[in-house]
């Protein structure tokens, strides 16, 4: 006989189902992809390694002499990225005093998905029909056939892998100086998780490459800091399996995270300089928010006693909020109003205006993810063209302009996944729970409708009542229901 929670969990699985389906997200893939993506991953490495370009010359160099890390969740199997780091100088420049260094040099290698999937093949067809790895609670649904995406395009530990290798010369304040990009054959030494890097960290390891990482990392922090940049860090729920059941939780973020998203960042912004200066290319793009959400905050900041000091920037203000108190959650809510807007930007020729990021405040791609993202893969061949001083090949500028639109609608059904699955979660760890009272965070409110953040479980739903944003109220759990779903709280 089944348990209460066994049947929870089996609806949740049928759930999860239902909410692909209803999404059209692609289930499987054809027999064409999978029987060429096995034929590919047959060929190994080996078949790059003699590949010679149209001068003559080797196409990949061998780099396998760089000693690589990547870092993932736990449980990744599509390794997209691995670095290394190394420090140049040494002599203390620009007064940073005896033994600082120069700056640094960042490799940083991405899976090359561009020479295992050739233009208009049954894999490349598929990956337009999909657009992105989706990620469900139960399983994810990914981009190429796993084979390769979890195989022999991956960055797996200890494995020799084509790559589009990235070597940034840094200044030591954080700067890009310069950048070097090639197809190269590496090898990543060690595939990491985010949890035992800074378990690391934290204990005082003398690793190299961690200290690095923290050291730059932070430099790199502050340097979005002073472009104007901005990161919002967010309770994000996610749903995970626990002893094969189901819950919610709120996503803790590392320190080592934030440290390795701006190595990817930093490829990313590189990226958007080199196909600008070859005039064509495809950029990510935020528009900036109009000035009265900034005045807006800075009211509600001044109504929940939170200071921001009239000298003191956005960016820098925004990094002394606490989203584990509720001021700082509701702040850091309403500030997550500034990075609506974003989307994808092809150009050839002139730029148009718009085509800035403004998180990031800066020009920005998207090449660091092609294992899970299709405009990745076009994007690092108009990288690796304007390093060339060549333009693009046809294949590839041909796709560009259709590239927005697939990603918009891949993205937004990826979404709209998520947010289907974690609403769906939410009634289940819920249902017996109908009558209970909670305290909870109002992160929202207008219209009559306030957004409510509950801590445990982690919940975050709508009641029909307007409430003063950063306060702490009481509800009590009226209903909860997996059809529909639907969950209904009450003031107490």
């Amino acid at each position: 006989m089944l348990t209460p929670r066994q049947h929870i969990t089996d609806e949740l699985a049928a759930g999860f189902e239902q909410i692909r389906a209803g999404l059209e997200i692609p289930d499987t893939f054809s027999p064409e992809a999978l029987a060429l993506a096995e034929r590919r991953a047959a060929g190994g490495v080996e078949q790059f390694l003699d590949q010679l370009d149209a001068d003559g010359t080797r196409r990949f160099t061998d780099r396998r002499e760089i000693e690589l890390t990547s870092i993932d969740p736990d449980g990744s199997m599509d390794l997209d990225q691995a670095f290394a780091i190394e420090r140049s100088g040494g002599n203390g420049g620009d007064g940073a005093g005896a033994g600082a260094p120069d700056g640094y040099l960042l490799h940083y290698a991405i899976a090359d998905v561009g020479s295992w999937v050739q233009p208009g093949d049954a894999i490349d067809v598929e990956a337009r029909r999909r657009g992105m790895t989706v990620y469900a609670p139960d399983r994810r649904i990914p981009l190429h056939p796993p084979i390769l995406s979890e195989g022999a395009a991956s960055l797996l530990a200890g494995q020799d892998r084509p790559a589009v290798l990235w070597s940034v010369g840094l200044t030591a304040t954080g700067e890009i100086d310069t950048i070097a990009v090639e197809r190269a054959v590496v090898r990543n030494r060690r595939a990491l998780t985010y949890q035992g890097v800074q378990a690391a960290l934290d204990s005082g390891t003398d690793d190299d490459q961690f200290l690095l990482l923290r050291e730059l990392g932070s430099l790199l922090i502050a340097a979005e800091t002073r472009r104007g940049g901005i990161s919002l860090e967010l309770p994000e729920q996610t749903v995970v399996q626990v002893d094969g059941h189901y819950e919610v939780r709120y996503d803790a973020a590392y320190e080592v995270e934030s440290f390795n998203a701006q190595l990817s960042l930093t490829c990313g912004m590189a990226a958007a300089r080199l196909m600008i200066d070859n005039g064509v290319g495809i950029l990510r793009t935020l528009p900036p928010a109009g000035p009265g959400v900034f005045d807006a905050l800075r009211v509600s900041a001044t109504s929940l006693g939170v200071a921001w000091p009239a000298d003191m920037g956005y960016p820098e203000w925004l990094r002394t909020l606490d989203a584990t108190t509720p001021e700082g959650a509701a702040l850091m809510n309403l500030a997550a109003r500034t990075l609506r807007g974003s989307g994808y930007l092809a150009f050839d020729g002139n730029l148009p205006e718009g085509h800035e990021h403004a998180a990031i405040a800066a020009p920005y791609a998207h090449v660091t993810a092609p294992l899970r993202r299709l405009v990745d893969r076009f994007a690092n061949e108009c990288v690796l063209a304007a390093v060339a001083k060549q333009r693009p090949a046809a294949w590839a500028l041909d796709a560009l302009e259709t590239l927005p639109a697939i990603m918009a609608k891949t993205g937004a059904a990826a979404s709209q996944v998520d947010r289907a699955a974690v609403d769906l979660s939410e009634a289940a760890a819920l249902l017996h729970l109908v009558g209970h009272e909670f305290d909870a965070t109002v992160t929202a409110s207008g219209k009559g409708t306030a957004t409510l953040l509950l801590r445990d479980p982690a919940v975050i739903e709508r009641i029909a009542a307007d409430l003063a944003i950063g306060t702490t109220v009481r509800v009590r759990l009226v209903s909860a229901s997996l059809d529909g779903p639907s969950v209904s709280f009450e003031l107490v």
